[in-house]
């Protein structure tokens, strides 16, 4: 299955067109549905979380309030295309709604891996994601990070 890139963009940098808020947002700037996972490290250890279903031209905020950690990773799926945004981290999901603690083993656990992409946040306390397609010229997409704010 191809790839579909991601793009970041900090929400520090829309401050000035909207209200600040303190919390990690993904945007989905398709026209398909798409389903999103999460992972973090937790004071206890590593987390991911997942699926969040978000819209086509919509946003939804996955971690709410002030970021408690620096790097965080995101999966995604386009539900209705088959198309997924991923990178080289690997996580746990399940195909269901789940908040999964642990890493590694996954598949012996019951799970399935998925390559997540890293967000480094800067320590910021807000971040969002933006999902984009952007078809390469052979007409599969790649992977692609645009980021600014130092990304």
């Amino acid at each position: 299955m191809a790839a579909l890139p991601f793009a970041a963009v900090p929400l520090a940098l829309l401050a000035q067109a909207a209200p600040a808020h303190a919390d990690f947002r993904v945007c989905n700037a398709t026209q398909s549905l798409v389903g999103v996972g999460i992972g973090y490290r937790a004071k206890a250890g590593w987390i991911t979380e997942g699926w969040w279903h978000i819209e086509a031209s919509s946003c939804k905020t996955l971690i709410e309030g002030p970021l408690s950690s620096r790097f965080y990773y995101l999966y995604a799926e386009d539900a209705e295309r088959g198309g997924r945004w991923d990178g080289p981290i690997n996580m746990c999901v399940a195909e269901k709604e789940f908040k999964i603690a642990g890493v590694t083993d996954c598949v012996a656990r019951g799970f399935q891996r998925a390559g997540f992409q890293e967000y480094d946040t800067g320590e910021q306390s807000s971040w969002m994601v933006q999902l984009t397609e952007q078809p390469t010229t052979d007409g599969a997409s790649s992977p692609a990070t645009n980021g600014q704010n130092g990304q």
